[in-house]
């Protein structure tokens, strides 16, 4: 399996706020949904945080995200270990393909590939 990055994703009630806080630590806007804005480092941009309000199409707000070279082969694996499947695999209209799972402590991941 080819892990392509990881991003945080941070709840949060404050994106403006958040935003410029992120800001001071040499973060910049690279996509923004309203519900959701991902921050890039300028110097290294697979280096990033998202900020989220809620998911717009999920039951829960995902802890963090791990982007895959191939999601239907995680999804397939994940699925036969057992593990609690919280959002179906997905075709989302932003582009990218995802389900999520919850880890043995509770966090939920999302897990994706770009369509």
């Amino acid at each position: 399996m080819h892990v392509r990055r990881v991003v945080p994703n941070v709840q949060s009630v404050a994106l403006k706020e958040s935003s410029e806080f992120y800001g001071l630590l040499g973060f910049e806007e690279v996509m923004n949904h309203g519900w959701i804005v991902t921050l890039a480092s300028a110097e290294n941009p697979a280096v990033q945080v998202s900020l989220m309000t809620d998911d717009a199409t999920a039951p829960v707000a995902p802890d963090m995200s791990i982007e895959v070279e191939d999601v239907d082969a995680v999804y397939a694996e994940v699925r036969g270990s057992g593990a609690e499947i919280v959002h179906p695999l997905t075709d989302e209209e932003w582009g990218v393909r995802r389900f999520f799972v919850r880890d043995p402590n509770g966090r939920v991941v999302n897990v994706l590939s770009h369509s």
